[in-house]
């Protein structure tokens, strides 16, 4: 059976474009209806209670949209916010947290595992927790990058700036030996090659798009909700809360993609 209703990804920006763009490889039949958050970003130094209700109200939207299944594909509310969105709704909502501690421990050879994220992500200890509840001999190193997210939010992410901010960042995890980096940010990627050139080649880096998007294509599968009649690289939404235009700009000077073509504006406060 075809099921043809979008699949709803929300992130504070453009960072949940590395999971759109992972849709696109692994559910390329697949409908894409997309909320950034960018009236509100960055989501890193919110409190709990404020991350909960934005991702409340961006659930509620995307329902009211019609979407079969959510990508909560920032890790700032996945970590503090998604129990309670699955209490709330009935519909599967996916968070990338998971995902990424999966993946970091079963490519990690040292133990010594870091995780750079936002300050919120981090205070929540989340990824520390769950790696330890699978593997107790784990050694985690967490750092907070409260500058990653604005500099991708404008586009820099190679510039000399961005390179003297990320070493300094990064540092600490170079001294500790990590030999897996978690991305526990979904506008992280975007940096990889900064970040890969600083940390070393031998150091592996874990985006948890990869797996995230795989799990949502089991439930979708297990669901028999598997869209099959879409034509491939048409027919997404974009919705964000700021500027659609700066939208629009940064997102199509990371991807490459000239999907971004109409960007509305819904203010949801």
């Amino acid at each position: 059976m075809s099921y043809d209703h979008p699949i709803g990804v929300f992130d504070s920006g453009v960072g949940g474009l590395t999971v759109f763009q992972e849709i696109l490889k692994q559910l390329p039949r697949e409908r894409v209806v997309y909320f950034g958050d960018t009236g509100h970003v960055p989501y890193g130094g919110r409190s709990p209670e404020e991350l909960i209700r934005f991702a409340d109200s961006i659930t509620a939207f995307l329902i009211e949209q019609g979407v079969k299944l959510i990508l909560d594909a920032c890790n700032s509310t996945s970590s503090v916010a998604l129990p309670y969105l699955q209490a709330r709704y009935e519909i599967p909502i996916i968070g990338v947290v998971e995902a990424g501690v999966k993946m970091a421990l079963q490519v990690t050879r040292n133990g010594k595992i870091g995780i750079i994220a936002t300050e919120a992500t981090i205070k929540s200890g989340v990824h520390r927790r769950l790696i330890l509840e699978r593997e107790p001999k784990a050694e985690v190193f967490g750092q907070a990058c409260p500058l990653f997210v604005p500099l991708v939010e404008a586009g820099n992410v190679d510039g000399p700036e961005t390179r003297r901010v990320a070493a300094e960042y990064l540092f600490p995890l170079k001294q500790a030996g990590v030999d897996t980096l978690i991305f526990g940010c979904t506008h992280y990627p975007y940096l990889a090659p900064v970040v890969q050139e600083i940390m070393g080649k031998e150091v592996a880096l874990v985006d948890p798009a990869v797996e995230t998007v795989r799990q949502a294509k089991e439930i979708l599968i297990r669901m028999n909700k598997l869209s099959e009649g879409i034509k491939p690289g048409f027919n997404h939404t974009f919705y964000v809360s700021g500027s659609p235009e700066q939208f629009k700009r940064v997102a199509r000077q990371l991807t490459g993609l000239g999907l971004i073509e109409e960007v509305k504006q819904v203010i949801l406060d």
